[in-house]
């Protein structure tokens, strides 16, 4: 059984909008599901759904067996949401922020186990201070520990780095890092394509409302991503020899960067055979080097594939 299981959910707002239709998704106990897509694609709407917070026009939602309707108390107790906005009290401290959101759950007051969270976010040095004296990354972090505060089973996080700073972002990517050895199973929603890169073990793609894909993140980038063969040249070539045209090579930069797309999965790359060609030709090579399509240019590729097939 999936610890995360979306049968045709679908969401319709103001009787014509369609945020949502028909979404099937499976995330499985303990992994890291990076969510992307373009700005109003649904993912917002389909963790709020997940979490209770907004009520499905169809379909159904489980969080570890728990029907998110009719079971809502069980599955608000297993679910953890960090939200895009940073909406915390002020004046508060960061420990007795902390601490409140545990006794929302009806569960006992446990200092010990508060002290860990603050500890694993390096906020425990700042428990007595004022959220308003924090920085917008350490804040960030106390919207981390209270959605920890009541030690969730599924943590959700709604574009969890937006704002910050390249190093707080990967001292971030550690935190979901240690979350998952602990057992947690993580859903990350982020704009940052090198943070779905770096931690992801599956990746899914949202846009209009419908999933076009989930899978693993090696899979889908051997699957889908192409590699490049950049041959730097001793001296600039006006134009292809007539032995190699019709091959899918490309010159650039003035003539000096011989480049060859290829299949990496494919039986035969035709490296070998090229260079081989680039030496009968009497072509001097300076320098090669390879180049993969990275995980944005894929998503890139996908979503404008698929707006452009509506």
């Amino acid at each position: 059984m999936s610890m995360v299981e979306v049968a045709q959910v679908a969401k319709k707002y103001d009787g014509s909008f369609e945020a949502l239709k028909g979404v099937d998704l499976n995330i499985e106990q303990g992994e890291i599901l990076a969510l992307l897509g373009p700005n109003g694609a649904g993912k917002t709407t389909l963790i709020s759904i997940i979490c209770g917070l907004v009520t499905p026009t169809g379909g159904h939602i489980r969080v570890g067996g728990h029907d998110v309707i009719t079971d809502y108390r069980e599955t608000r107790r297993l679910v953890g949401l960090v939200p895009q906005e940073i909406n915390l009290e002020p004046f508060e401290k960061v420990l007795n922020t902390v601490r409140f959101s545990r006794g929302l759950f009806g569960l006992k007051r446990d200092d010990a186990k508060i002290e860990d969270v603050l500890r694993r976010l390096s906020l425990w040095d700042k428990r007595d201070t004022p959220i308003r004296a924090l920085s917008g990354g350490m804040k960030r972090r106390v919207l981390i520990a209270k959605a920890l505060a009541h030690e969730p089973k599924v943590l959700f996080l709604d574009e969890p780095t937006a704002g910050v700073d390249v190093e707080l972002r990967r001292d971030m990517w550690e935190i979901v890092a240690d979350l998952k050895a602990r057992g947690t199973t993580i859903i990350l929603t982020t704009h940052y394509i090198e943070e779905a890169e770096a931690i992801a073990d599956r990746i899914g793609v949202i846009n209009r409302g419908r999933i076009l894909l989930v899978e693993d993140k090696q899979s889908l980038m051997t699957r889908l991503g192409r590699k490049e063969l950049r041959i730097s040249l001793d001296a600039p070539l006006d134009a292809l020899p007539p032995s190699l045209e019709g091959r899918g090579l490309e010159l650039q930069d003035g003539g000096q960067m011989l480049v060859h797309s290829y299949d990496s999965t494919a039986e035969r790359s035709g490296i070998a055979r090229l260079m081989a060609d680039l030496a009968t030709e009497g072509i001097a090579v300076r320098d090669v080097a390879t180049r993969q399509s990275s995980l944005e240019e894929i998503f890139v590729n996908m979503v404008h594939s698929e707006e452009e097939a509506a």
